[in-house]
């Protein structure tokens, strides 16, 4: 065999090597970049994260309250928004939650709370959790550090105390749904929860926004129990159309549950 043979026989081998290491990484390896999404389901039906995403239940992750599965007769549903600015409709969407006497989680950004302090305040004071959703909306997935991590988290919750004179509960919502298990290890081990969600819809881009009957369609056909439902309080759409929804699902026999009740043990 020739020097030639050998190195072709090394290279092949080192390569094989590494797709053997590829092969049995196992899933939700550390520093893996995901993207959140979770299944349609039909009838009303519970959904069930991909098995590649399921493990973030294992430190500290809810995308749905298992508690309340299709049959228990209690049913609730969690309002969740993520607000990163103001153009007139998140006040909107807080008349629609003040008039409806129901209570939602709002994951905002600095912006927000530098730019619009009293809509922030607002919040607090009628009974709504403002939660973290990062400092600048950047990718988690890109940090260097548990420190960098932390940073855009524990920033934001000090903006929030010396704006509002609030502390900022622990729950944390991953920008775009982007995360990683180093990013789910360090949000659990500094006592937050991170917050998914099951039901979400094509409402971010104000420039392009949906119906509102298809949008209401949308929720109708695809709510469950124990659901955990994204909207983005920007949607001209969705402050048109929460109202109704809010009236709908109390009509079905839903009730709005708060985050702290969705972790509680």
């Amino acid at each position: 065999m020739n020097k030639m043979t050998i190195k072709r026989t090394a290279i092949r081998l080192i390569s094989l090597l590494c797709l053997l290491s590829v092969s049995i990484l196992p899933v939700g390896a550390s520093g893996q970049s995901y993207s959140w999404y979770c299944p349609r389901t039909k009838d009303h039906k519970q959904p069930l994260a991909d098995a590649p995403l399921r493990f973030v239940t294992d430190y500290g992750g809810y995308y749905v309250d298992a508690r309340h599965g299709d049959d228990a007769q209690d049913r609730v549903v969690y309002l969740t928004f993520d607000a990163g600015y103001e153009n007139g409709n998140v006040a909107k969407v807080l008349d629609v939650l003040k008039e409806e006497q129901v209570s939602g989680a709002f994951f905002v950004l600095a912006h927000l709370i530098e730019a619009n302090t009293d809509l922030v305040k607002r919040m607090v004071e009628e009974g709504h959790l403002v939660c973290n959703h990062t400092m600048k909306h950047r990718d988690m997935t890109r940090v260097a550090s548990e420190a960098e991590f932390l940073a855009e988290l524990q920033g934001l919750e000090q903006l929030f105390y010396e704006k509002t004179g609030s502390v900022m509960p622990k729950f944390y919502r991953p920008p775009e749904g982007r995360f990683s298990e180093e990013n789910l290890k360090y949000a659990k081990a500094a006592g937050y929860r991170t917050i998914f969600w099951s039901l979400a819809y094509a409402d971010w881009d104000n420039d392009h926004q949906m119906p509102e009957a298809q949008a209401e369609k949308i929720i109708s056909d695809r709510i469950h129990n124990g659901a955990i439902l994204l909207l983005h309080p920007t949607s001209a759409t969705n402050a048109a159309i929460l109202g109704r929804v809010i009236r709908a699902l109390k009509a079905e026999g839903y009730r709005f549950g708060t985050l702290d009740e969705l972790v509680a043990p």
